[in-house]
């Protein structure tokens, strides 16, 4: 049985972590997996929850954070050696960039003979400035040398690893979407609808949301500059709810403020883990980020079938049906998002229609069993060009 040692920058809410834990559950029996992952940061929600309801065990290795430092960061990589020549994997499978360019020097030190990684966000582009961006883009190009495979979530992501950022050679790129389990989307949604919507005291008002960790790149100022269009321009009742946490909570609260947006109108929620509840009280469904590999938000909001609108970057074309899931907005316009989003607050019936089809879609595209097999093939593939 084929050993892999599966690393993830941290255990956070978010893709990588249901990513690494239905592959860590499913290729079971077939391969045995022992799943690490660094520390959460404090403003981030704990995702172990996840791992605990599937049984899977794990290890966390404190020292491997979010921030760059040399102290911690060689610590970990360490500690990450001593792991492999304890465990002795096939495979050292790593996800996401902090875990991808420790996990990755130490499986190649070690003389790992199959080394994968994922990509999820693109840190390439939209993180950093552009000299930092160089540094990352040569380091990542350094370690895709030592790499057997490298994984795009997305069709738009793999065409920017092997056509802008020249990563590595085509043969080399897979492109396999995340996976994830979206049945709770669609069972007893009525109930969970009002249970949110008493929750939160909403009554006829529009419920708009955007989910996800309020940091730079996600640009949730653009979303509060929206909100603040609608209240000047909109009749329609609505409510506002960000949903999340993260380092730009406080001076997003205090940008909130100078337009005189608060609660009730404009709310900031924190992370709500019942996320299926959440989805089933919104009636819209937002995004404003400024880079994204495959966004969690938007693939659950169709499984609820909710309503999008949502800036037009990285992969998101790869995750919605433009026109028919999904209102797609310039990213160079703030007005066209304002003007899209009060379109789609306004018109009962455009909601109506984006919401159609969209469960139907997640479900043949983005399910963990589809998941599973697609990297279970990639795996045999690898190992039986050893030899």
């Amino acid at each position: 049985m084929p050993k892999v040692l599966r690393i993830i920058n941290r255990f956070n809410l978010g893709g990588p972590t249901y990513n690494a834990a239905y592959l860590t559950k499913y290729l079971e029996p077939e391969f045995e997996t022992l799943l690490i992952g660094g520390s959460i940061d404090k403003t981030e929600a704990s995702s172990t929850y996840i791992l605990d309801k599937l049984g899977i065990n794990y290890s966390t290795i404190q020292e491997m954070q979010r921030p760059i430092s040399i102290k911690h960061d060689s610590i970990a990589y360490k500690k990450i050696r001593g792991i492999i020549r304890d465990f002795r994997p096939d495979i050292v499978h790593t996800h996401a960039s902090k875990a991808g360019a420790l996990g990755r020097l130490a499986a190649f030190k070690e003389g790992v003979p199959v080394i994968v990684h994922t990509f999820h966000g693109n840190v390439l582009d939209g993180y950093f400035g552009r000299i930092k961006s160089r540094i990352f883009i040569s380091l990542e190009r350094f370690l895709a040398e030592r790499s057997s495979g490298i994984i795009a979530i997305s069709k738009s992501q793999k065409s920017d690893l092997i056509h802008n950022f020249h990563l590595c050679s085509p043969e080399k790129l897979h492109m396999i979407p995340l996976g994830f389990d979206l049945e709770k989307f669609s069972i007893d949604m009525p109930i969970k609808r009002e249970e949110f919507r008493k929750a939160h005291g909403l009554k006829e008002e529009v419920a708009i949301g955007i989910i996800g960790r309020l940091v730079p790149v996600k640009n949730h100022k653009l979303f509060i500059e929206a909100i603040h269009f609608l209240s000047e321009n909109s009749s329609t009742p609505f409510r506002a709810y960000i949903i999340g946490d993260g380092e730009d909570r406080k001076m997003l609260e205090e940008y909130a403020k100078k337009f005189g947006l608060e609660a009730p109108l404009l709310n900031f929620t924190s992370w709500i883990k019942e996320i299926d509840f959440v989805m089933a009280g919104l009636d819209i469904v937002a995004l404003t980020s400024h880079n994204e590999g495959t966004p969690v938000s938007l693939i659950e909001a169709q499984a609820a079938n909710k309503p999008i609108v949502t800036t037009n970057v990285g992969g998101i074309e790869d995750v919605v049906i433009p026109n028919e899931t999904a209102l797609q907005a310039d990213i160079d316009s703030p007005l066209d998002f304002c003007k899209k989003l009060q379109k789609l607050t306004d018109t009962p019936e455009l909601r109506l229609k984006l919401s159609v089809k969209g469960n139907e879609f997640v479900l043949n595209s983005f399910n963990y069993s589809r998941l599973v097999s697609d990297m279970r093939t990639l795996y045999w593939d690898l190992l039986k060009k050893l030899g």
